[in-house]
């Protein structure tokens, strides 16, 4: 049986591979190449520790998790319009059900603070690191 975690992330990762026009990968390092549509990384994050809640006993999880976010475009104006219309539709996707089909209480993007990068030889990134922060309840610290 999977654990509810991982019925999450799995669920999360359907969810932005079916609505985002970028390439959406899971665990997976920052490749060569960043795709024309941008690329979105989903990172397992930290669950953090739970808080127990009696009668019956459930565990209740404030998981964030991450997505690192990468957009490639020749000129500043390019990177910043083209991160902002990613951000965007990431955003969009999270609102459309942020129960995730019922398998988290909620689900909340936070706000991402972004980094320029350059690259000999290359364009520019555009880059950051966005939380996803789902609140679930399990049976146990482990399921």
């Amino acid at each position: 049986m999977t654990t509810t975690r991982e019925q999450v992330l799995s669920a999360l990762f359907a969810r932005l591979d079916s609505a985002l026009d970028a390439k959406v990968l899971r665990n997976e390092v920052l490749p060569e190449r960043v795709p024309e549509s941008g690329l979105v990384i989903l990172r397992d994050g930290d669950p953090g520790e739970p808080e127990a809640i009696l009668s019956p006993l459930r565990w209740s999880y404030q998981h964030r998790i991450d997505l690192d976010v990468v957009v490639q475009r020749p000129t500043p104006a390019e990177r910043d319009a083209a991160f902002d219309a990613l951000i965007s539709a990431i955003g969009a996707a999270v609102a459309v059900d942020r129960s995730l089909d019922g398998l988290v209480e909620r689900l909340d993007a936070l706000a991402p603070v972004p980094t320029d990068l350059a690259i000999e030889g290359a364009s520019g990134l555009k880059a950051a690191t966005l939380g996803i922060m789902a609140s679930y309840l399990t049976v146990d610290p482990l399921s």
